[in-house]
């Protein structure tokens, strides 16, 4: 057994490739040790801005022997009457680069076949690391990748060097005209400029030697630990923040953390205004102190040691400085006028080029506002107060903070619609209509709030599929999958009485005279429909429903977002139940009876048999009985009454024939089998389900 390293040593890669490309490293190492067969003990991937690295543990010397049986012809093909081989076996056997005495025959089923046993010795794995390593560089992907001087590679970032140590022995390859080797390069500024790595076990210690700690889950952990140290010194809490903290691991080979300062006057302003600039512009680490109150400190880590902290401190507060002078200017510039007077500016701001400006995305918003406001039959002070907020919403995009730091826009509008004198619903639904902002997320909490949002993300739907911009795989540049998912959770968080297709079609009229006619139509609607489809999957998949459930609720319709968590969540608890499952395949056998039929009404004058009459009778009555638990959407109940269907409808089946010859007779038993169908599509189509 042996180690392998492979460094692939680079210019400063951005923070945000590194961690995907560890990933990557890792499962093409992982599938192509599968394809050559060869064993090992534990795969790991280290990373650091200047190098990408596996590190290959308890690998086997060479690939396994592959032994493997290739089918031939029958025998009866391959031997004549005297047993001699013919032409087809014989070329069968110099195909296989075998003899023919290696020739076995074995029987498939009840057939005799002729098989070549076929054995390739493996190669030392040192030779197929030589060939596996160029591939597992190249075959890495990054969001912008780059070339650098005449090469025709793409890389994050240009290659400087490479190590590849198989044990203490050198794997040597050519990439791009770099040879691979044992050397490598300490930290930039204090380590050596050359190091010779003795082997894969002493790769680690020697780089931290030379003020490289290269595996990142330690130097995440010593960042993490050194922040809380100095947060402590000045009686100081640091808010966990997972994405910061990795985004900073990355950024840097040798944590040191030091504590800066700013005036407190600064503290006057939002936090949010202090923070943003703090953290998503220096990745700075904000200080509250034990209440929660946020303190004039802050946390950043050097990539280095502790020599000439003052310097340094000095120069990170003497940037957050005027970044904050920055900030306090915007902030007291954009109070001078209300928020209201922001919106002209909107009309010169492009929300899509065939969609318009995002001033009369606004107008659309509220138009949608005060549709789906009327629709759920919601008080005029909710309507007001929404329709005001989804006027102002927008309005702090041009605002000078909100140009300056982005991350900023809904919560400076709420901020400045409060300052403006407008109603506190008002200022808190322009925060909350960009909410769900991301996966997790939460929703809305006021009402006014979930509306605004909803009609901002599907007027984006609409207007998108409207001209054709639809999500194709990675591609998503609107986030439509986002701004779906957001309508479907909104509308289930706050239980709001309103269909999909509604809302679709509400936001589709909102466009007429944008968008051509014909681009507004049944079509386009279909469309956006199939794409809430998989939105609503993938929620009732997240809530653990089955999967034939999951197909049975969105076999019918499902418009109604509540109606179908209501029917995959009735369904999922009784499908399994033996009365249920006992009607089960019944309900399916009347399914596909009537899927392809054009049938007509019911006629009781061409009943021929009691059974028909008796099970009329109990449709009719299960039909009345069922509407008003639809209509709570006790679909549970529903479903119980249906299983009583079970003895009427096997009793019609063992005494009728469905396709007689007699047409009216059978069309009115199709008529029968059709209502049923229909009853049972109240949950779902059951067919999907499966009979246990």
């Amino acid at each position: 057994m042996a180690d392998y390293l492979l460094e692939i040593g680079t210019e400063e890669i951005p923070a945000k490739f590194i961690s995907g490309a560890l990933v990557q490293l890792k499962n093409l190492t992982e599938k192509n040790f599968l394809e050559h067969r060869i064993k090992y003990e534990s795969i790991r991937t280290l990373g650091t801005p200047r190098r990408l690295t596996l590190l290959v543990n308890g690998l086997a010397e060479q690939e396994e022997d592959l032994k493997e049986e290739v089918k031939g012809p029958s025998k009866k093909v391959a031997f004549d009457p005297m047993g001699q081989p013919t032409k087809a076996v014989q070329g069968f056997a110099r195909s296989q680069g075998v003899t023919m005495e290696s020739l076995i025959v074995k029987k498939v089923g009840n057939v005799e076949y002729v098989f070549a046993l076929k054995e390739v010795k493996g190669r030392l794995t040192e030779q197929v690391l030589s060939e596996i390593a160029p591939q597992l560089i190249m075959g890495l992907s990054f969001p912008k990748p780059m070339r650098w001087g005449n090469r025709e590679m793409r890389f994050a970032r240009p290659i400087h060097w490479l190590v590849s140590l198989f044990d203490e022995k050198i794997v040597s390859f050519e990439l791009e005209g770099l040879l691979a080797g044992r050397n490598t390069r300490g930290h930039r500024f204090l380590g050596q400029e050359s190091i010779d790595i003795k082997s894969p076990s002493t790769y680690i210690e020697q780089l931290k030697e030379n003020y490289v700690l290269v595996d990142q889950n330690i130097r995440k952990e010593e960042c993490w630990s050194q922040i809380k140290e100095e947060a402590k010194k000045v009686q100081g809490v640091v808010e966990e923040n997972e994405k910061l903290l990795e985004e900073v691991t990355f950024l840097l080979e040798w944590p040191t953390a030091l504590t800066g300062s700013f005036s407190e006057d600064y503290l006057k302003m939002p936090e949010e205004v202090i923070i943003t600039p703090m953290r998503e512009h220096q990745r700075y680490f904000p200080v509250r102190d034990k209440n929660g109150v946020l303190l004039n400190r802050f946390i950043t880590v050097r990539n280095g040691n502790a020599e000439h902290l003052e310097i340094v401190r000095a120069g990170n507060e003497k940037v957050l400085k005027a970044r904050l002078a920055d900030a306090r200017f915007f902030w007291e510039e954009d109070q001078k006028v209300k928020l209201e007077q922001y919106l002209s500016g909107l009309k010169k701001v492009v929300f899509q080029e065939s969609l318009g400006t995002v001033f009369q995305k606004t107008e659309r918003v509220k138009g949608i506002v005060s549709n789906l406001s009327d629709k759920l039959g919601l008080g005029e002070e909710v309507k007001t107060c929404a329709c005001r907020a989804a006027q102002l919403a927008k309005a702090d995009l041009v605002t000078n903070m909100v140009c300056e730091f982005t991350e900023l826009q809904g919560i400076m509008g709420r901020y400045y619609a409060l300052l403006s004198g407008e109603k506190e619903e008002v200022a808190q639904a322009i925060l909350e209509h960009y909410e769900p902002r991301f996966a997790g997320d939460v929703i809305p909490t006021s009402l006014e709030g979930a509306l605004v949002s909803i009609a901002d993300k599907i007027d984006t739907l609409a207007g998108c599929f409207a001209i054709g911009i639809e999500p194709t795989g990675s591609q998503d540049p609107y986030a439509l999958r986002r701004q779906a998912m957001g309508v479907c959770l909104i509308i289930k968080g706050h239980k709001l009485e309103i269909g999909l297709d509604e809302l679709i079609n509400v936001a589709l009229e909102k466009y007429q005279g944008i968008v051509p006619d014909e681009q507004l139509g049944d079509e386009t609607k279909a469309k956006i429909m199939e794409f809430f489809q998989a939105r609503v999957k993938n929620i009732l998949s997240d809530e653990g429903c089955k999967f034939d459930v999951i197909d049975a609720v969105l076999g019918v319709k499902y418009e109604s977002f509540l109606d179908t968590l209501a029917r995959a969540r009735d369904l999922g608890k009784i499908k399994d139940d033996e009365e249920f499952q006992g009607i089960l395949s019944s309900f399916t056998r009347a399914f596909n009876l009537t899927k392809k039929k054009k049938v007509v009404g019911i006629d009781p004058v061409y009943f021929e048999d009691n059974s028909e009459r008796e099970l009329y009778d109990a449709i009719l009555s299960i039909s009345e009985k069922i509407k008003p638990l639809e209509e709570k959407r006790d679909f549970e109940k529903v479903i119980k009454e249906l299983s009583h269907l079970a003895v009427p409808i096997n009793n019609f089946f063992d005494k009728v024939m469905i396709m007689v010859d007699d047409e009216k007779v059978k069309l009115n038993r199709l008529g029968i089998l059709s209502k049923i169908v229909t009853l049972t599509q109240s949950v779902g189509d059951l067919s999907k389900i499966i009979v246990k």
